[in-house]
């Protein structure tokens, strides 16, 4: 058996992981992986500060390409 986190846990995951830049990019990425009722789940302003700062504190912009 296989353990799936709730959807606020793998939100949590993301905005840690440093892949999502914003909350919409958190939600957008839950809804990726086949996450259902993402808004209430990620619902209420406590939790999208949360989210948004451990987005803003986590970020790592993808290296830049050169061109050829």
């Amino acid at each position: 058996m296989t353990f799936r986190p709730t959807t606020l846990e793998r939100a949590y995951q993301l905005a840690q992981s440093g892949a999502c830049r914003t909350v919409g990019d958190v939600k957008q990425a839950l809804k990726t992986e086949g996450y259902e009722r993402i808004q209430d789940a990620l619902y209420g302003s406590t939790i999208t500060s949360a989210l948004r700062k451990l987005c803003q504190e986590n970020w790592i912009s993808p290296p830049e390409t050169a061109e050829l």
